[in-house]
């Protein structure tokens, strides 16, 4: 079987540390910059993916009795450190007193630091799935990335991250209310993304929730509901009656709603033309 690569940190960089073994993994590492560095020159990074830190309360237990035990990724920016990755971490040795704390030290750019601190809270599993598809989505919005070179450096399918993608289309009130419902599952959040208004998003949250829906039975309801939008799209139809002979009529149906005449037209040409050729 072929392995696939391997995303992270080096695997020469033993995570179990103390203040004095920083300096020492510093001293025998070629790669990044390993060092202590106090907490004041230490700034949150604005873009970062995760909203919510969570509870850190153990955290910072955990902080007072054994220090940091892994470094957190910064990068110099602006005269200070800006964090790529361990947000939580920085928040829980601040809580707890520290004066400074061990760091990996990155020169990178912005959209490296983005991927980065995406990757690593991917592998932690630290993201909810709408961090995760905000996150991506910032990747292609901010950085002109298209799917398949996210696929690449996520390590994900190229499909999977298109799905992933159109979560981040869910608007916030319907969020919440797939919190509310307890509606976590990716691939029933991605059957809601597909609904085209907030309207059927909501009859099919509400749908899930109130029939205990699971994913075949979803899936099917959401192309129910979802067709049923599509049907009352109104197509421009031209109807067209001979003068000479009354008991015919020409129609043609368009898959859209506004036609210019130059369309019509063409379309009488094209069938004309088959006509005669047959």
């Amino acid at each position: 079987m072929q392995r696939t690569k391997k995303s992270g940190l080096p695997s020469s960089i033993n995570m179990r540390h103390d203040g004095h073994f920083v300096e020492i993994i510093s001293e025998r590492t070629s790669g990044p910059s390993i060092r202590m560095i106090s907490i004041v020159k230490i700034k949150p990074n604005p873009h970062q993916a995760r909203n919510e830190l969570g509870n850190i309360k153990e955290l910072v237990a955990s902080i007072r009795e054994k220090g940091v035990l892994e470094p957190i990724l910064v990068r110099p920016k602006d005269g200070k450190y800006e964090i790529i990755a361990g947000e939580r971490r920085y928040m829980a040795a601040k809580t707890s007193g520290l004066e400074e704390m061990p760091c990996i030290e990155m020169n990178i750019e912005d959209n490296e630091a983005m991927e980065i601190s995406l990757i690593e809270n991917l592998q932690r599993k630290d993201l909810n799935v709408f961090e995760e598809a905000d996150g991506l989505n910032s990747l292609a919005d901010m950085y002109g990335y298209n799917h398949s070179q996210i696929a690449e450096k996520i390590g994900k399918a190229r499909s999977t991250i298109t799905e992933i993608i159109n979560l981040s289309k869910i608007p916030i009130d319907i969020r919440d209310l797939c919190r509310k419902n307890s509606i976590k599952s990716r691939t029933t959040l991605i059957e809601i993304s597909k609904q085209k208004s907030k309207k059927n998003m909501s009859e099919l949250i509400k749908a899930i929730s109130e029939r205990d829906l699971k994913r075949e039975d979803t899936r099917i309801l959401s192309k129910k509901i979802k067709g049923k939008e599509e049907s009352k799209i109104k197509r421009y139809v031209y109807n067209f009656i001979p003068t000479i002979e009354k008991n015919c009529m020409i129609r043609i149906e368009f898959k859209k709603q506004k036609v210019n005449k130059s369309e019509i037209i063409s379309i009488l040409k094209e069938a004309i033309e088959k006509l005669k050729r047959s």
